[in-house]
């Protein structure tokens, strides 16, 4: 079984960040992990930064500014408190992709939590932005959060949404998908799949999209692809697990983010191919559309 020890959430104060470190919280607490919660200042943001250096201050100010950043994220951790989790703080200065990345390899953690910015329109992916950096450069598996989809929230309450998610309660994993289109090296991916499934006892669905199947061979090309599927499901886990395979035909990201949608799923899985990528537009075409507009939080692996 995959084991989650250490997790990182990078917290910006936003509510995107806020909705990652729920998550983050109650994975940390499923898996009795450790939970670090990472802010980041980056003083290219803070045009009077450049007045402090020529006033000499240069020193005092980024001081003040570490102190200040270390406060708000005591009380955004105190805010959003839930159960006995007490996570380690920790502020950093630089560029935050990179102080997120570093520090993930440094303290080998096992997975990083991110918020990212929903549903915008594929004319404004986050290609070039802190989540896609870090999805493109990090080592460990990334779990990208754009919303809490109702199955995480408590039944029955009667709290808005924002409230509700702020209720202690240990979010339930109960459908899960992972998406392959069979590419090599992608077993990684799978396992992190299977081992969730096996965790929380939910039911896998091993997903494949043909983008195209002419009508007349339709049927024996989906049957193929379905039988490929079928041999990717470990022997040991055959019968133990709750797994089922599914073919469809259409797009990659539109079928995928249809079937989270019928399904209720409640967690993607996808390999991403990282460092080697440098055709953004390829890289991302799949995978950040999922995960700026499919229904769930999108955990990609890298390969």
């Amino acid at each position: 079984m995959l084991e989650i020890k250490s997790i990182v959430c990078p917290v910006d104060f936003s509510d995107f960040s806020a909705r990652a470190y729920h998550h983050a919280l109650s994975l940390a607490e499923h898996y009795r992990a450790k939970l670090v919660a990472q802010h980041t200042i980056e003083l290219a943001h803070y045009p009077y930064a450049d007045y402090a250096a020529s006033a000499g201050d240069y020193e005092g100010f980024t001081r003040a500014m570490r102190e200040g950043g270390k406060e708000q994220l005591r009380e955004f951790v105190k805010k959003h408190a839930q159960g006995e989790i007490q996570p380690e703080l920790v502020v950093s200065q630089g560029a935050a992709p990179d102080c997120i990345l570093s520090f993930a390899k440094e303290r080998k953690m096992d997975l990083i939590v991110m918020g990212t910015h929903g549903r915008r329109g594929l004319d404004r992916l986050m290609l070039g932005t802190t989540t896609d950096r870090v999805m493109r450069r990090s080592s460990c598996p990334v779990l990208a959060v754009s919303k809490t989809p109702p199955e995480f929230l408590p039944p029955n309450s009667t709290l808005d949404a924002t409230a509700r998610e702020q209720q202690h309660h240990v979010h339930r994993l109960n459908r899960i998908v992972y998406c392959t289109d069979f590419s090599e090296n992608s077993e990684r991916a799978l396992n992190y799949a299977i081992s969730a499934t096996r965790e929380y006892d939910a039911e896998l669905t091993m997903l494949h999209v043909l983008e195209r199947a002419d009508a007349a061979g339709k049927e024996e090309i989906v049957a193929a692809a379905a039988r490929q599927l079928d041999k990717l499901i470990p022997p040991e886990e055959r019968n133990r697990l709750k797994i089922k395979t599914e073919v469809r035909v259409g797009k990659s990201y539109e079928q995928i983010i249809q079937h989270a949608e019928d399904e209720r799923i409640e967690l993607v899985v996808m390999a991403v191919r990282g460092r080697g990528a440098l055709n953004l537009a390829v890289f991302g075409s799949t995978t950040y559309r999922v995960m700026q507009l499919g229904p769930c939080p999108v955990l990609a692996v890298h390969i």
